[in-house]
């Protein structure tokens, strides 16, 4: 069976093997073993079941197996590249299409009182003029303003950093996306406005 290591992040590896894409949570040495193996399983397991509910409202890859002994899972590996790497090189009336179409996606997760809780376009794979979701490690459900305003915040300094030529407008049109399809989209909003005051305040 041929594998290949994809990422290696601080909390697990990512491995295509025969076209199928296996998160495998790795130890950590620093934990008590016991501990450890009860942190992983628990996270294995929420994951797995955060992404089979996000998967019936917008585009994410499919789980096709959570083994929370191993602490694997076995998902649908979608063929395409990181948004974070394509979205500059198209042209700007394609990009806002896009950032409309994640807006949407992101109001409908939020409305489900779902969390993404690592929103950059890293954590997006752009196929064929579709934005599929990824990485739920940090994901949780929650249905406080605040988590999805900050969830918004995330997006929006990642936006600003990586693609910072059209920033302004992209984020724009991620809002118009988000408010058509959020009903509560007013007070989300509201609420951003004092994480970001917050935020200034502490610098």
């Amino acid at each position: 069976m041929k594998t290949k290591i994809l990422a290696q992040g601080a909390e697990a590896k990512i491995i295509l093997s025969e076209n199928q894409i296996i998160k495998e949570r790795e130890k950590k040495s620093y934990r008590i073993l016991s501990l450890d193996n009860k942190i992983r399983k628990l996270r294995t397991r929420a994951e797995a079941k955060i992404m089979q509910k996000a998967s019936q409202i917008i585009s994410v890859p499919k789980v096709l197996e959570s083994n929370e002994n191993t602490k694997k899972i076995t998902m649908e590996f979608i063929k395409g590249n990181k948004l974070s790497k394509d979205l500059d090189r198209l042209d700007l009336k394609e990009q806002k299409q896009i950032l409309n179409q994640i807006g949407q996606s992101i109001a409908k997760l939020h409305k489900e009182d779902i969390i993404h809780g690592d929103l950059t376009t890293s954590n997006m794979i752009l196929k064929k003029e579709k934005v599929y979701f990824i990485d739920f490690g940090l994901a949780f459900q929650n249905a406080k303003y605040e988590d999805k305003a900050v969830d918004i915040h995330l997006l929006k300094q990642a936006l600003e950093a990586k693609h910072f030529k059209h920033w302004e407008e992209l984020y724009e049109e991620f809002v118009k996306g988000y408010k058509k399809e959020n009903p509560n989209s007013r007070i989300i909003f509201d609420r951003l406005k004092a994480v970001e005051k917050r935020g200034r305040y502490r610098h």
